[in-house]
């Protein structure tokens, strides 16, 4: 290693891109990469060992294609004896001891940490030279122009843009197959027998890299919620390619069809468990994509379910990413509704009578895992009608899915799902009754709650908290077309029905320790 260090390049534990803007004109014989794990990481939220595990094992094994590639690298790892538990104190040791002329850093996906460089950079004084994160399709810059003069920020018209800029399911200027979406053909539930035989799951066997993280982190993080028994995602860019070949070939046809659908036992049904990968950048959004429209073009997958999918990417993915970094810091703080009520205890257990909520409580503990109706539409759900504070559901979900990364899970939990942000992102609450969860798959058949009852000793608690959110939120709602109908229904209810379901609500609250 050369005594005299021209960039130290800091690379996060979700920049785990070779092609990343950091290595542009990087010189082995005058640069350095610097990586280091720290406990901070893991403890500013009460991250699931599950996720823990996955970043630490994928910046491992990305540490070791460098080091194949004889690119000089500085790492720290969490056990490392005088590991100062924190990314500013290991970068302002790293600074001290090499003396770079200038560090060099992709932009990173959350705020609190790009403020904690930048802090370590001038006190430091060394020039902080931060690129563009050529992941993206889009820059922050680009969104921002988007949403100039905008009261509210919809995804579908940033999503047509992002068709006709990259090309993407058109021809010429119009959309193939003659409209942007095709969500009346997709979305359907899987009907009294069940989804149809599923194609086994891919996942990867713990090499001695990921098995020495898993000790690691069962000794270090003992305390923290989730399981290791089955872990198997993947942690290198070749399995990460692997996983988008098994799902084009194996899941995308029958994608869109069932992206809605729920199943009580059936963790992974048609989705494509590509997020965690792509939000570490061992997969690049546009060879996906690509992926995805030559599975139409090639007749191997329906339009509809390849538009879907894509939606979920080219959309929504650089969607959530320009609303955070165009609200931050403010938008952590969004609380809309007041919510103010507690985070219930057995969401970080799942022990809980809701078959539902335990069902996607349970899988997400034992994988880190959710599709996006369970998180939408179940676990969501649930926090919003509860009431819970924003920012407490945020923590959660940012803890315990491997895919959690600030840009992408704050934006999809406070605005979409909690409905934090007031209308910028949707453009009605999210809210439902316990109907819905029966309509969209067969958890109701085994549960002792009925969602047809709102009050009694059956009464489903989705039934009942969504008549009593509707009851506290009647006025700001009513000026909201598109709770028209929802706030019709509620006019038929009496005054006694009303107190009955408010008192319901009421004891549902004190019974899961809620009550705000």
């Amino acid at each position: 290693m050369s005594a005299a260090v021209r960039h130290l390049v800091l690379v996060l534990g979700d920049q785990l891109d070779e092609a990343s803007s950091a290595f542009d004109g990087f010189d082995a014989s005058q640069d350095v990469v610097w990586m280091a794990e720290v406990a901070e990481e893991s403890t500013h939220v009460w991250s699931a060992q599950q996720r823990t595990t996955l970043f630490l094992s994928a910046m491992r094994h990305f540490a070791q294609n460098l080091q194949a590639r004889g690119w000089p690298l500085r790492y720290r790892t969490l056990d490392t004896p005088d590991n100062r538990g924190s990314l500013a104190e290991e970068l302002t040791l790293a600074i001290n001891e090499l003396r770079p002329q200038t560090l060099v850093l992709t932009a990173p996906g959350d705020w609190r940490v790009l403020q904690a460089l930048r802090a370590v950079a001038r006190a430091s004084g060394v020039p902080l030279d931060l690129r563009d994160d050529r992941h993206f399709y889009s820059t922050v810059r680009d969104f921002t122009a988007h949403a100039q003069g905008r009261k509210q920020l919809r995804m579908e018209f940033w999503y047509r843009e992002m068709r006709r800029r990259h090309g993407v399911l058109m021809e010429g200027n119009q959309p193939v197959g003659g409209q942007w979406n095709f969500d009346a053909d997709n979305r359907a539930a899987f009907g009294k027998g069940g989804p149809p035989t599923l194609p086994a799951p891919t996942r990867f066997e713990p090499d001695g890299i990921t098995q020495g993280v898993m000790a690691l982190v069962r000794q270090r993080f003992a305390s923290h919620p989730g399981q290791l028994d089955h872990f198997g995602w993947p942690v290198t860019r070749t399995q990460a390619l692997q996983s988008l070949d098994a799902f084009v070939r194996e899941r995308l046809p029958h994608f869109g069809q069932w992206q809605d659908a729920m199943w009580e036992g059936e963790v992974w049904l048609f989705h494509s468990h590509l997020s965690a990968a792509l939000n570490l950048k061992l997969l690049n959004p546009r060879e996906v994509v690509a992926a995805a429209e030559a599975a139409w073009r090639s007749g191997h997958a329906p339009l509809a379910a390849v538009e879907g999918f894509i939606r979920q990417i080219l959309g929504w993915r650089e969607y959530v990413r320009g609303i955070y970094w165009t609200q931050m810091p403010g938008y952590l703080d969004g609380n809309a509704l007041d919510a103010q009520a507690d985070l219930p205890a057995f969401f970080w257990t799942g022990d809980t009578e809701m078959a539902c909520l335990r069902d996607a409580l349970t899988q997400t503990l034992r994988h880190g895992y959710a599709h996006h109706i369970q998180r939408l539409m179940v676990t969501g759900l649930y926090t919003l009608l509860l009431g819970v504070k924003p920012q407490a559901v945020h923590a959660w979900y940012l803890a315990v899915y491997v895919d959690a990364v600030a840009w992408v899970e704050l934006p999809n939990t406070l605005g979409m799902s909690q409905f934090a942000d007031g209308g910028l992102m949707a453009s009605k609450p999210y809210a439902a009754s316990g109907q819905y969860i029966k309509r969209m798959g067969n958890h109701c058949q085994g549960c002792r709650f009925d969602p047809a009852q709102s009050t009694g000793a059956q009464a489903c608690p989705y039934t009942t908290l969504y008549w009593d959110f509707l009851l506290h939120h009647q006025a700001m709602l009513a000026h909201n077309p598109r709770m028209v109908m929802a706030l019709k229904h509620l006019d038929r209810l009496d005054g006694d029905q009303r107190a009955a379901i408010r008192q319901a609500a009421q004891a549902h609250r004190v019974d899961v320790g809620a009550a705000g």
